[in-house]
């Protein structure tokens, strides 16, 4: 996991492991949507989720398009908007895929308001 706001595509052409930015064509409607969401986020605004393991990773203003951070082939948000063109947007918001009970409290706190934001947007 991470703490990050993540936007199609998450396939490239090259299939390339990382790195590769995949455009899609309502990009900047995306880019609108993922920093609408991390704006409002605590940790995921800095850009510096520091997760265990990954604590030199950034994402600048807290979002990333998706195959620019990892390349994932066949992926939902991919396939809803091509096929069903909804917009989505993947939202990772732990460094913890499982967090334990006594955290969910913070978490709701840190994501509150982004959920509020992001709702008002839609």
């Amino acid at each position: 996991g991470s703490v990050v706001a993540s936007y199609p595509y998450d396939d490239s052409p090259t299939h390339r492991p990382t790195g590769v930015y995949s455009k899609s064509a309502d990009d900047e409607v995306f880019k609108y949507l993922a920093k609408a969401y991390a704006s409002h986020h605590p940790i995921m605004r800095t850009g510096k989720p520091k997760c265990p393991g990954e604590e030199g990773e950034t994402f600048p203003d807290g979002i990333t398009n998706g195959a620019q951070w990892y390349d994932v082939e066949g992926g939902m948000q991919d396939y809803n908007y091509v096929w069903a063109n909804c917009f989505e947007i993947t939202l990772e918001l732990s460094c913890c895929k499982y967090p334990p009970t006594s955290e969910l409290p913070k978490e709701w706190e840190n994501n509150r308001e982004s959920l509020l934001a992001f709702i008002e947007k839609v």
